[in-house]
């Protein structure tokens, strides 16, 4: 399915409304080219829970008893990819949670003595905690970037907690094996930050530009987004996290083989690197501008073994998928869980 996006909607009256004003930050509406501001909601202060090895700060919107979505950011974003997403899904009697990664804004390790690991199931397994300490069984898992990724190792691993999946560049479950295969000259060009990373110097520089850093990454990777500073801003407050550089810098070394992870998790990364097929209902999908790497929808399609759907979003749509395209990323959760 292709969805054309020659501009974007502002929101409508009845989501400006009670559903926008439990948000905890500015919402912002963008468009190719334009920006424009949307009516300032009531902060929230954000929630915790302690989950497994540390304490998530989430965001949590609409009805308690609300089917339950978890929205899964990635790097360098924070839970403001989905400002517009979430009072949406609120609106459609949803239960949506926004939990910020380890690394991340308020989540913190509990122990100073745990490893600071950014390894795939690591991370992917602080979600699978937080829905135990929460005592929720299963939901809908839709993300992006670290988030998609996350999103797709939960609906492979345990898909008995999965009821279906939106994934922003489809299937990006890998290994380290699979991490050490060279790319042609041109791919290996667009991971240039992960041979960065992969020296000190890359982990120094990163400490100490990596507002500038990110902000260079969003524009790389986004680059008919238009985002303005205060809209950087709020979701650069996460990278202040003291862990930040620490899990960043261990996950893209963990993914090139230059780093271990923690012993715990090798039965999940053994099944991993087998890369399984994934049987929950899924909608995989794609902006027309992303500047970020990412497969060819026609290289995983087969990947997804149950009800499936692609949608490619156009109209300038880079990485930051839910965040340029909000009112296509909710639709496709709101579409996933009807019904086949």
């Amino acid at each position: 399915m292709q969805i054309d996006l020659k501009r974007r909607e502002l929101l409508g009256a009845a989501l400006a409304g009670a559903a926008m004003t439990d948000w905890p930050a500015l919402a912002k509406t963008h468009s190719a080219g334009a920006t424009v501001a949307a009516p300032r909601p009531k902060p929230l202060p954000l929630r915790s829970i302690r989950a497994g090895e540390v304490e998530i700060g989430y965001a949590e919107l609409g009805a308690a008893d609300g089917p339950p979505v978890i929205l899964l950011h990635g790097w360098p974003y924070d839970i403001h990819s989905f400002v517009e997403v979430a009072p949406m899904l609120a609106q459609h009697g949803y239960r949506v949670l926004i939990p910020y990664l380890r690394g991340f804004g308020t989540t913190r390790f509990l122990s100073d003595d745990t490893m600071r690991n950014g390894q795939p199931s690591a991370v992917a397994a602080d979600t699978i905690a937080m829905m135990d300490a929460l005592a929720i069984p299963s939901a809908l898992v839709a993300g992006f970037d670290w988030g998609a990724r996350s999103a797709d190792i939960i609906a492979a691993l345990w898909p008995e907690r999965c009821k279906g999946l939106v994934s922003v560049s489809g299937y990006l479950i890998g290994s380290q094996a699979a991490g050490k295969k060279p790319l042609p000259p041109a791919a290996e060009f667009q991971w240039w930050y992960q041979f960065y990373f992969a020296t000190e110097r890359g982990r120094d520089g990163y400490a100490q530009y990596r507002r500038d850093f990110a902000k260079l990454i969003w524009k790389l990777a986004s680059p008919q987004w238009h985002f303005d500073d205060a809209t950087f801003d709020r979701s650069a407050a996460a990278f202040d996290n003291p862990d930040h550089v620490a899990i960043v810098i261990h996950n893209y070394r963990w993914r090139q083989g230059l780093a271990d992870g923690e012993r715990r998790y090798d039965s999940l990364e053994q099944r991993l690197a087998a890369a399984p097929t994934i049987a929950v209902p899924a909608i995989t999908m794609e902006g027309d501008a992303n500047g970020a790497p990412h497969p060819d929808p026609a290289a995983y399609a087969t990947k997804f073994t149950g009800r499936y759907q692609h949608r490619l979003i156009r109209g300038g749509i880079g990485h930051n998928l839910p965040q340029e395209a909000p009112r296509q990323f909710a639709e496709a959760i709101i579409d996933l869980a009807k019904p086949a």
